[in-house]
């Protein structure tokens, strides 16, 4: 059940990330990182590990995107 949770939240947060991809939206990115944050806490709890290593995608793309950006470093 934890699993489907971090499945959903990181769907979502993957959903936000390919949004704050257009320009002006990488500010969305420092919101978004957290959000996955949470789903991966939350997939690691649970026996699976699909939604641990969606959450982990997410959160690695958002970093990129805000190295790419200038929001880090």
């Amino acid at each position: 059940m934890l699993n489907l949770a971090s499945l959903i939240i990181g769907v979502v947060a993957l959903i936000f990330a390919v949004v704050a991809f257009l320009p002006l939206l990488g500010w969305a990115n420092w919101l978004i990182i957290p959000l996955a944050v949470i789903g991966a806490a939350v997939g690691m709890a649970s026996r699976g590990t699909a939604g641990r290593n969606l959450n982990l995608f997410v959160i690695v793309v958002g970093i990129v995107r805000l190295m790419l950006g200038g929001g880090i470093f």
